[in-house]
């Protein structure tokens, strides 16, 4: 078995790793260490799926269950790059490259009918949104800036726009009828299994059955009115219009793939209502669903005069949009993977509150989060840079994080447990010794849906808290909310823990609102915190914190403490890896940072050494960090700009310093004299491979597709050095 596992992925990550990967198994085979890879791909995932629509050479390995089990295990050593959690309008775009391609595979049943159509539809559901997140993160997270990169971006404050006190920013959010608010949740005595029954005046329907939960597990239910978020979605349109500032809708319907895209999809109904009401019955003969966004709406009715006039003419009278992208007309709407809150909201924070509206100027925002469940979170922050002006980067503390998410813990892992309610009734969660656990009344389109969490993660997240809150010493924070329903049942494993290891006053409890207040406070000091939270705030605040200290969270180092011993070493986030894509494809230039590449790289160097006794591999480790170290020191990361030096150049400067760093070393003699003419050589031939690099910017770049890309095309234009190939091979 590989010693490491370096995930295959998507966009630009994926163009990365043609022109990192090939560096590190050049190192890491001096020291004995083979890396393979593994394709977590969205494509990689499609073509698994469907194996007896393909040809024997067309077959490809289901690679994410290979390492579902490998997780499981102490022998895991898993270098995770960011993937595309798609979306339905991304994957039908994926199954379209790929039957262009030459793939059989099916297409996506929008509307399945048949048995046949429902099994396919089945099939694909199962790799839409979170889908490989849930398997790998057989672990809880621990997350945090690198010294290097936090000594970097203090030294190297990036800018940070103004906040008035006058601005007309804000969040809002549903103050009933909402997943917040309906929350129930209970934690089981004993192993169970349950059924989830819609009950009606027609009659009982089981909407899923055999759920098992181990003893101790918190399991949680709730429901969204659809009554109320129409009524909350037409206010807030008419607020924002009222108000002057831009409609922006902030949510995340990559992870919550169920959830997300219809509450998505009222949005777009609420925006074009006048539309929908008119012309309703001619947009679904034409096949729209705008919960597809309204990007496939425009493309589905543009040939028809009329409905195209109405659009016209109602989006004129509603308020202007946050834009995608404003000289493409890509709006907030268009669609739903295109604006993810935990991206979308820390860098309109981080600009002042400010956003793209379709003038092309900045504006001010009104930030619509339907769910209160963490809306606070970022109401608090506006309303803290409102009163206190924008943060100082080079005097900012830090905010670490250690997150549960382990075992497809809270709302990700919900999925397979959310419906959208056809009848009106009652929906109940009932054991099968028929103890009713959750019961909510629901009308037609409201959507239901129930989590869990485990004892062992949630035990296993307490004592990860523990550890690293003595490791740095520093304020330590439970951002749980007593007076809501599922924090409550986690509070119950918390504090007996803390108190059991007599670590209690080392640690506070507090509501999301307030933890962001007093972790504001804190970092505004100079000082740092520890927040400890559950999955989705992991995710919400492990990009909020780093945006607004480090202008990025792809540069985070982040480690997942596998339950079985193994170790998983995630890369940062990948929100922005399209547009980085677009830029590759028309200017040749990319602008992706590997620096959480080259963190997560020396991590797992290190794990690896110190579970299979390979001091090499330490050494090697060591020098990764002195090589980061450069990087950062010389200002050798990637430029935006097309012509000045991108992530090609990166890698050469960190093959270049680590092979240095090597050689200097007095640990180990025999890497120092394999090193010593590699890195002659490198440095010898600067000016040729910087020349190299340099000379293939500006013209368009075929990569001879976008989900799927041709290897030899992505290689010729992701190491277009002879040089440098010469030296690495």
């Amino acid at each position: 078995m590989s010693d490491i596992i370096y995930t295959k992925v998507d966009e630009a990550p994926e163009l990365a790793s043609a022109s990192f990967l090939p560096i590190i198994q050049k190192f890491a085979a001096a020291a004995g260490v083979s890396v393979t890879t593994k394709d977590i791909s969205l494509a990689g995932r499609i073509l698994a799926t469907f194996p007896e629509n393909l040809s024997a050479d067309q077959q490809q390995s289901d690679d994410l269950a290979e390492l579902g089990r490998l997780v499981k295990t102490a022998e895991a050593n898993v270098i995770k790059l960011p993937n595309i959690s798609a979306s339905v309008p991304q994957l039908v775009a994926a199954i379209t490259e790929l039957q262009a391609q030459g793939f059989a595979i099916p297409d996506y049943p929008q509307d399945p009918q048949t048995d046949a159509e429902k099994a396919v539809r089945a099939k694909y559901d199962g790799i839409k949104g979170s889908a490989v997140n849930p398997v790998l993160r057989e672990g809880n997270s621990d997350r945090r800036a690198a010294k290097a990169v936090k000594n970097f971006a203090q030294n190297n404050p990036h800018r940070m726009g103004d906040w008035s006190a006058d601005s007309k920013t804000e969040v809002s959010s549903m103050s009933g009828g909402d997943f917040f608010s309906n929350e129930t949740s209970v934690t089981l005595e004993k192993e169970a299994t349950a059924s989830i029954v819609l009950t009606t005046s027609q009659g009982d329907t089981v909407l899923k059955d055999g759920i098992t939960y181990p003893a101790g597990t918190v399991v949680d239910a709730t429901f969204m009115s659809a009554a109320a978020l129409k009524s909350f979605l037409a206010d807030e349109i008419e607020k924002t219009k009222a108000d002057g500032t831009l409609f922006s809708l902030h949510m995340k319907a990559t992870m919550m793939k169920v959830s997300d895209p219809i509450i998505f999809g009222h949005a777009v109904k609420a925006f074009l209502a006048p539309v929908f009401e008119k012309h309703g019955e001619a947009m679904a003969a034409l096949g729209v669903n705008p919960n597809s966004g309204l990007g496939d709406l425009l493309d589905r009715v543009k040939d028809d005069a009329a409905i195209m006039a109405d659009i016209d003419a109602c989006m004129a009278a509603r308020p202007p949009m946050y834009m995608v992208d404003s000289d493409k007309g890509i709006t907030n709407l268009h669609v739903s993977s295109d604006v993810i809150i935990d991206a979308s909201m820390p860098a309109l924070i981080r600009a002042g509150g400010k956003g793209w509206g379709p003038d092309g100027k900045e504006h001010d925002t009104n930030c619509v989060i339907p769910d209160n469940s963490y809306a606070p979170v970022y109401e608090e922050s506006i309303k803290f840079f409102k009163e206190n002006g924008k943060l100082n980067p080079a005097t900012a503390g830090t905010v670490q994080n250690v997150g549960l998410m382990a075992q497809k813990a809270e709302e990700y892992g919900s999925h397979p447990t959310t419906f959208e309610i056809a009848e009106a009734g009652t929906v109940k969660m009932i054991l099968e010794d028929g103890t009713v656990i959750h019961s909510h009344d629901v009308e037609v389109g409201d959507i239901w849906r129930s989590a869990s969490a485990r004892k062992a993660p949630i035990e296993d997240w307490v004592n990860l808290a523990i550890d690293r809150q003595k490791a740095e010493g520093c304020s330590a924070i439970f951002w749980l909310d007593a007076d809501r329903a599922h924090d409550a049942e986690l509070i119950k494993y918390v504090t007996p823990i803390l108190e059991a290891k007599g670590v209690a006053d080392k640690f506070e409890i507090m509501a999301p609102r307030e933890a962001t207040r007093a972790s504001l406070e804190i970092i505004t000091r100079g000082e740092n915190s520890i927040a400890i939270t559950g999955n989705v705030l992991r995710d919400y605040l492990t990009d909020l914190f780093p945006i607004l200290e480090l202008a990025t969270s792809a540069k985070m180092l982040s480690i997942v403490k596998l339950m079985q011993g193994g170790g998983l070493f995630e890369t940062g986030a990948g929100g922005s890896a399209p547009k980085h894509v677009q830029q590759l494809n028309e200017q040749n230039h990319l602008r992706w940072d590997s620096l959480g590449e080259f963190c997560a790289l020396g991590e797992s160097l290190q794990f690896l050494a110190d579970a299979k006794g390979n001091d090499k591999a330490r050494v090697l480790g060591q020098a990764v960090d002195a090589a980061t170290q450069g990087i950062l020191d010389h200002n050798r990361s990637p430029s935006r700009k097309v012509g000045e030096p991108d992530n090609r150049a990166s890698h050469y400067w960190f093959a270049r310093y680590w092979a240095e760093a090597l050689a200097a070393q007095n640990s180990d003699a025999e890497l120092a004299a394999h090193f010593a003419p590699i890195a002659t050589a490198l440095a010898e031939g600067e000016e040729a491979i910087l020349s190299e690099l340099a000379a293939v910017q500006g013209p368009p770049a075929d990569l001879g597709g976008y989900f799927r890309t041709d290897a030899a095309k992505t290689a010729a234009v992701m190491r277009p050095s002879k040089t440098l190939n010469a030296i690495i091979g």
